[in-house]
Formats: C-alpha cells, structure tokens, sequence
C-alpha cells in the first residue's frame, strides 16, 4: 500500500513539476528555441521560355538563404523561401504575389523575373504598398512609377536606351559607315522596351529604319521573320529575343545564309549555357548587349567567386546551367540588399524598407549599388559581348574567356571587335 502511495505521489509531482515547466517555457522560450520563420515570398520562371534562367535564379537564392540563415537569419530568425511557378506567363503574377501577400503571409518579398512578369506583378503589389526588388526586368517601373520597386539590373536611369546603347556605339564606330538597320523583336513587354530603346539609339546615330516590327511572343518558327528581315537588306540587325527566340533566329538566320554587316541584340538565349551549347558555332559573330555579368578579373567582386563556387557544386545533377554566370549573380545580390535593408532598419516594414534602399549604397556579390529613379541604379553597367572561334558544342568552347569576349565598354574591354559579321564567320 505504502508502495502504491509513493507512486502516486511521484505521478502527480512529476506531473505538476511538467505543467510547471511548460508554462515557464511558454513565457520564458529557451534561446535556443526556433524563433517563427521569415517568409520570403517570390515567383520565377521555372517552366515555359524562363525556365532556363528561372532555375539558376532559385538556386542562387537558395544559397543566399543558407548563407543568411548560418550567420543568424534577420533579425534572429531564419530565413524560409515561398515561391511559386509562373510557367513564363505574366498573366499569373497578379494572382500568385495576391497569393503570397493575402493567404501565405509573406514578411518580405522580392522579383519576380523578367521584364513583362514585373510589370504585371506590380499590379497586386503597389496598391498594397508594399516592396519588393524585380530581378533583371528591363524598364519594368517605366510606365507605373511605382515609389517601392527596386531593380536588380545595371541599366541605370535610362533602361530602355541604356539596353542597346553599346550595340549601337560600336555600330556608329564601324568604317565604312554602316547606314540602315532592321528591328525586330518578340511583341511583349521586354521585346517592346527593347526595340523601342533600339529605335531611339538608331536614330540617334542617323540610320534609316528598314524594318520595324514586332513577332507573336508564342512564335515557334522564326523563319518567315528572318526571312522579312533579309528581304529589306539592312546593314544592321538588332533583335529583342527570349531564349527559344534566340535560338529560333540564329538557326533560321543560317538556314538562309542571312549575314549582314552587323547582327546581335538583346539576345537572352545566349546568357544560357545549355543553349550556348546547343548553338554552339552558329553563334560566331553575334553581338550580345543583354550580358550584365562575364567572370573577367574586373568582375571579381566580393563574396562573387564564393557565390558561383556554391553554385557550381550545387547545380550538379539539377539541369540548370552548370555556371549561372548572368544570373546567379543578381539573385543573390537582391537578397543581400533585402537582408541589409532589414539589418539597417531593424524592421521587416515595407514602407522602411524602401526608405533604406532609396538612402544607402549596397555592396553586393555584384558590386556598389545605389537605387535611383524609378528604382533603377543610379549608375549603368551593361556588357556586350561577341561570339568567335567556336568550333564545337563543347562545354569547354561555349565558357572560354578568349571567345566569349566583351567588346564594350572600353573600361572592360577583353578584346576588339571583328567587323563585318561574315569575317567573324570564318
């Protein structure tokens, strides 16, 4: 008897020393306790024409948020990413990111991708006033001129101009002088921005517009543009091209032995190395004024190098491109200045938020950046390359510095031009 008495006595304490200490924990949470997350919420191209640059672009904000989550996540609690898959399509921004903000409850957010996904993400998030830092759209903000949208992308305060601007400096600087010009690009958003940037740089050098016209975006045979173009015999061809329009261009273009005296763009497909390796020689000649990041020792800014070793090891397997070079970069510079906007304010509230980004300069994986109108860089950085001497569709080929080689501007010039286009060819 004395025996079951003792028992019970030990039940009922420990039970009450239990209850005791767990609402001493509720009140007191022990600091090593995991704190609420931080959502952050976004959305990317992972399928449809982005799907070859949406999957860097994850990856390098995957490795942000563990980077960010080693060191303490903000403001003591970890970072955790919310995302979903627009399939390329801009028509499901508005009801992913109303998603996000209404049903996921996301603290932060950032992107989404491209140029026409911005534009129409913009519509759920500016009447909530809230922030968010578009990756790589170009002149996104140029029509709403929306006060909390910030651009991860070098074009500066003139995007649209600012996109072709060394496409057309180099056209301007060829003997003999080249005098006509054709323009042609996918009829979208970004297609749109930058054709109507080329046309304004194009005049701007006094050449006469031969062709001027915009394709179906969901065009899968470029042959009949490629043919149109040639037919008005321009000494300049700029195109405005998606990944798929890339290469569906490039092909068509050789089909027909179409080779003016100058021919390139805003050709996104060449940014992507799984392309690059698809097209292989076919892309010798081209000029490239959509790179805004080449591994040239002028580009070797901090943290830079440890990113896209990251990446390199992580990408294995995930069929992605194998470097992220273009990409990787941005990703994880936007998350850098979101974590820095929140370290620098103590805050994960939007209207602060954006008050830091417009005030401070940032350092990123892709260098100093500060944030002016329409939430563009203060300061244009755009590359353009030009193909030569690829010979096969080696992975080797398509990532070598001396045929992967930027032509302008002079501050970061790895090499000079080959002019015309058929001598590049050879």
């Amino acid at each position: 008897m004395r025996t079951k008495k003792k028992m019970l006595r030990g039940i009922v304490g420990g039970l009450i020393s239990g209850l005791a200490l767990a609402a001493w924990l509720a009140f007191f949470p022990s600091p090593g306790s995991a704190a609420d997350p931080v959502k952050v919420g976004f959305s990317l191209g992972l399928t449809g024409a982005n799907a070859p640059n949406g999957g860097q672009l994850l990856l390098a904000l995957e490795i942000w948020r563990d980077d960010v989550n080693a060191k303490g996540g903000l403001l003591g609690r970890p970072v955790q990413l919310d995302y979903y898959d627009d399939q390329t399509n801009p028509a499901n921004e508005p009801n992913i990111y109303t998603k996000l903000i209404a049903v996921d409850k996301v603290d932060l957010l950032l992107g989404p991708y491209g140029t026409n996904q911005i534009t129409a993400a913009l519509t759920a998030i500016a009447p909530r006033n809230l922030t968010t830092i578009g990756i790589l759209g170009t002149a996104s903000n140029s029509q709403l001129h929306y006060k909390n949208y910030f651009s991860m992308i070098p074009l500066g305060p003139e995007p649209k101009r600012e996109f072709s601007r060394g496409f057309f400096s180099l056209v301007a600087a060829q003997k003999p002088k080249l005098n006509t010009v054709a323009l042609v690009g996918a009829d979208a958003e970004f297609g749109k921005n930058s054709v109507d940037g080329a046309r304004e740089n194009a005049k701007a050098a006094g050449l006469k517009i031969v062709y001027d016209k915009l394709y179906p975006p969901a065009v899968t045979d470029l042959g009949p543009v490629v043919a149109a173009v040639q037919a008005t015999n321009p000494d300049v061809v700029f195109v405005g091209a998606y990944p798929p329009d890339t290469v569906g261009f490039i092909g068509a273009a050789a089909e027909k032995g179409f080779a003016p005296k100058f021919m390139g763009g805003t050709m996104i497909g060449l940014l992507a190395t799984p392309l690059k390796i698809k097209l292989g020689p076919l892309m010798n000649g081209y000029v490239n004024n959509a790179e805004v990041f080449v591994p040239i020792p002028k580009f070797d800014f901090p943290g830079v190098k440890d990113l896209l070793s990251k990446y390199r090891d992580r990408a294995k397997g995930k069929g992605i491109d194998p470097f992220g070079y273009n990409f990787a970069p941005y990703a994880y510079a936007a998350g850098q200045v979101l974590a820095a906007a929140v370290d620098g304010t103590k805050s994960f509230d939007h209207a602060k938020l954006a008050d830091y980004m417009r005030t401070h300069e940032f350092d990123t994986v892709v260098g100093k950046i500060r944030f002016g109108k329409d939430g563009e860089w203060t300061k244009p950085r755009m590359l353009v390359t030009q193909w030569r001497d690829v010979t096969s569709h080696d992975l080797g080929e398509v990532s070598d510095l001396n045929k992967w080689v930027v032509v302008w501007p002079p501050e970061y010039k790895t090499g000079d031009l080959i002019f015309p286009f058929s001598a590049a060819r050879k």
